[in-house]
């Protein structure tokens, strides 16, 4: 029974992911969002692996030039800039083959490569971009602690805050197979983020090779859907809404209104999300035991102690019991002899 009410709660709550996503693909804000975004180039699977490779975190990334005309941005001093490869047309003369005339040239176009630089939008600044959904969650989480504390416990992988370049609120390092988080936001993003790094850990991280484990393999925008619905499911789960975020956040990943990348996935996401909660409830539950134990515990000393001290005011001491044993038959054996010298 509580297996199927915690399988028609999943349902629902992804039931109500999708039909967000939807209403906000219909809002005239999401319109304005595709205008801007149809100004950025679409870059090839090889340029996509390089960006990739030098920033993970990467989102939009544009050149020099292109921040500054078509978005009226401008790159910060000292940024770093992302390597790609950029076809150039250049026009060159050849032997006309076809001419009569000895010697006849032509001039062809041909397509060459250079080495390019792009920026990601954190390394620039000026005109905001219209966006979709809010830039970060704020407000504080009941059961903040004990919650990142489950988590923690159950992760496979290790944890760690710190202060992350470029302006990401948090990644998975499949390299280094670890999670790390920006240290200084609110309880309900650094919470929200933990758990969309949980589920990249688990869905996209390093295969197990003893159990000859396989990554099924999946372009950028299916795991980013992935990762973010199962963070919106558990996180709705636990009472936290992520609605403003998560679904902007989808919607910007996803490749068409259809959302082909959530569908194909929707099995996974109920799955991965149903075992994360199971688990979290496990860890919490084993919490709460152990502060009731712990609490006993405390109770039990407590109590010991007041006994202990009563005890002490009522009773006579070991040695008055003697005496009063010992006195009763004979006084003389605790008294002094009459020319015995006091010690």
């Amino acid at each position: 029974m509580a297996e199927t009410d915690a399988k028609t709660k999943m349902n629902e709550i992804t039931e109500k992911l999708e039909q967000g996503i939807r209403d906000l693909f219909d809002s005239e804000k999401y319109k304005t969002y595709l205008r801007t975004m149809s100004k950025f180039h679409n870059y090839s699977f090889n340029n996509t692996l390089l960006i990739a490779m030098q920033r993970p975190d990467a989102s939009l990334v544009a050149g020099y030039e292109a921040w500054k005309k078509n978005f009226d941005r401008y790159v910060k001093k000292g940024s770093k800039g992302i390597k790609i490869i950029s076809p150039v047309k250049v026009k060159i003369e050849v032997d006309d083959e076809n001419s009569e005339k000895e010697g006849a040239k032509k001039t062809i176009e041909v397509t060459k490569f250079k080495v390019a630089t792009v920026f990601d939008v954190s390394d620039t600044e000026g005109k905001e971009l219209p966006t979709i959904g809010v830039n970060q969650l704020q407000g504080e989480v009941e059961r903040f602690n004990q919650i990142t504390k489950a988590i923690h416990e159950i992760a496979k992988v290790p944890i760690e805050y710190r202060d992350i370049e470029g302006g990401a609120k948090g990644f998975y390092s499949q390299k280094d197979n670890k999670i790390v988080v920006q240290h200084d936001m609110a309880q309900a993003q650094t919470l929200k983020t933990l758990i969309h790094e949980l589920a990249h850990s688990i869905l996209h991280g390093k295969p197990d090779k003893e159990k000859n484990e396989e990554m099924p393999s999946k372009d950028r925008r299916t795991k980013e859907v992935e990762a973010e619905s199962v963070a919106y499911a558990v996180c709705q789960y636990f009472g936290i809404d992520t609605s403003d975020y998560s679904f902007g956040y989808i919607a910007g990943w996803s490749s068409n209104k259809e959302l082909d990348e959530l569908k194909s996935s929707m099995q996974l996401i109920r799955r991965t999300a149903s075992s994360i909660i199971s688990d979290l409830n496990t860890e919490l539950a084993m919490g709460e035991v152990s502060k009731e134990v712990d609490a006993i515990k405390d109770e039990s000393i407590a109590t010991d102690a007041v006994e202990i001290e009563a005890l002490a005011d009522k009773k006579p001491s070991v040695l008055d019991q003697l005496k009063e044993k010992f006195l009763g038959k004979d006084k003389g054996i605790f008294s002094k002899k009459k020319d015995e010298p006091s010690i």
